[in-house]
C-alpha cells in the first residue's frame, strides 16, 4: 500500500491548575496542527474521553477539529475516536456531517466503546453492553447517512429516529471513512467482519504481539469478503525526535512518562489482564510501575514509544510498516511538553524522519 501516512494524535493534556494553562494548550494544538499542514501531514486525530482531569481535555474533539478545519487546507480531521454508546446517533450523524461540510470533505470517523466505566456511569448506559451499544449506534448513524437526507426510523431501548431526515449531509459520499479504536484481538476481528479500518497502539502490549493481532485482522478481512489492502491500519504511538537520543531523553522522558503511567491505566484498569498473558499484568503496566530510566528502556525496546535520534526514528518507521501498519499516528504533543520541542519535533521528523518534502 506504499510508505507510511503519517500523521498526530492528541489527547490534549494540561499539566496545570489554571485556565490560563489549559487555554494554552488548546491554542498550542491548533497552531501545530496549522505547521503540519504546511509540512504535509495526512491527519491530526483528537481522543474523546470525560472526566479525565489533566490527562485528556479532549471531550469535545469535533469542536477543536472545527476549529482546525478553518485554519488548514490539507490536513485531515480525525475523529478518534467518537464514543457511539453515549451519544444519540442523529446527533452524531449531524455532527459529523457539518465537521465534513466545513472541511470541505476531509473527516476520518473514527467510532468506538470507550473504556471508562465513570463514563458509563454518568452517561446511564450498561458497561456489559457497551459492543451491542456501540454496533446498534453505528448501524444506524450510517443508514442516516446512506438515506441521504431521506426519512430514517429506528427504534431501541436508548434512542429513538422517528421517520426523519437528517441534515446535512456530509460532503463525501456516503459517508466519511470508518474506522474502529481497539486494544484487543476480540475488537480487531470484529472491525475487520465489518470491514472497518483499524485504530490501534503498541502501549499495552509491545509491537511484536501487535503484530500478530494486526495479522489475524487482514486474514479475517480476506475471510469476511473484503480486501485487506484497501483497509487501513493505524497505531497511535508517543513519539519525540531530536538530533541525539541524549537530547530526546533530556527534552522528552518526563513528560513521555507522565502520559504513560496515566494512559495505561485508564485503558488498563489495575485489574485487567491481558487473555493471551493470564497471570502477568499486560507490558505496559508492568513497564510503566518500574523507575523511569528502565521503565523508557522497555518502553522504547517494544515500540510502546518512540524517543529517539532521527536514525532511531527511521527505523522505528521500519518496523512499523513491516508490522502492518499503514498509518502512524505520532503524539509529538504528550505530558504537556513543551511548545518549542514540539514544534521542532513537528519539523524534524517531516524533514529527515519522513521526509515529506
Amino acid at each position: 500500500m506504499g510508505p507510511l501516512r503519517v500523521g498526530m494524535g492528541y489527547e490534549l493534556e494540561v499539566r496545570g491548575r489554571s485556565r490560563e494553562v489549559e487555554q494554552r494548550a488548546f491554542n498550542n494544538v491548533l497552531n501545530q496542527i496549522e505547521l503540519a499542514d504546511e509540512l504535509g501531514y495526512s491527519t491530526a486525530w483528537f481522543v474523546e474521553h470525560h472526566f479525565t482531569k489533566g490527562f485528556s481535555h479532549s471531550s469535545a474533539p469535533d469542536l477543536v477539529l472545527a476549529a482546525a478545519s478553518q485554519r488548514t487546507n490539507r490536513i485531515r480531521l480525525g475523529l478518534g475516536v467518537v464514543l457511539l454508546p453515549f451519544q444519540h446517533p442523529v446527533r452524531t450523524a449531524e455532527r459529523v456531517a457539518t465537521l465534513d461540510v466545513l472541511s470541505g470533505g476531509r473527516v476520518e470517523f473514527g467510532t468506538g466503546r470507550g473504556a471508562s466505566p465513570l463514563e458509563y456511569q454518568a452517561f446511564q448506559r450498561p458497561f456489559e453492553q457497551s459492543r451491542q451499544l456501540w454496533e446498534d449506534n453505528l448501524d444506524t448513524v450510517l443508514r442516516i447517512f446512506e438515506a441521504d437526507g431521506a426519512p430514517v426510523t429506528s427504534e431501541h431501548e436508548y434512542w429513538s429516529v422517528p421517520d426523519v431526515g437528517v441534515y446535512p449531509r456530509p460532503h463525501q459520499h456516503p459517508h466519511p471513512p470508518v474506522w474502529v479504536a481497539s486494544t484487543s484481538l476480540d475488537g480487531y476481528l470484529q472491525a475487520a467482519r465489518r470491514g472497518y479500518n483499524l485504530l490501534g497502539m503498541t502501549m499495552l502490549k509491545g509491537l511484536d504481539d501487535v503484530a500478530e493481532d494486526i495479522a489475524a485482522y487482514k486474514a479475517c478481512l480476506a475471510e469476511s469478503g473484503f480486501d485487506p489492502d484497501t483497509r487501513r491500519v493505524a497505531l497511535m504511538i508517543p513519539w519525540h525526535v531530536a538530533p541525539t537520543r541524549d537530547a530526546a531523553y533530556e527534552n522528552a522522558a518526563d513528560a513521555i512518562m507522565w502520559y504513560m503511567r496515566r494512559q495505561v491505566n485508564l485503558v488498563a484498569p489495575p485489574d485487567y489482564y491481558d487473555a493471551r498473558h493470564a497471570t502477568h499484568r499486560v507490558l505496559g503496566q508492568d513497564a510503566v510501575g518500574r523507575d523511569a530510566e528502565e521503565a523508557l528502556e522497555i518502553l522504547r525496546d517494544h515500540h510502546m514509544i518512540v524517543c529517539d535520534d532521527v536514525e532511531g526514528s527511521r527505523k522505528a518507521m521500519d518496523r512499523l510498516a513491516e508490522a502492518g501498519a499503514t498509518d502512524l499516528i505520532c503524539q509529538f504533543q504528550v505530558g504537556g511538553l513543551a511548545q518549542e520541542h514540539v514544534l521542532d519535533t513537528i519539523r524534524l521528523f517531516a524533514s529527515d524522519v519522513a521526509e515529506m518534502g
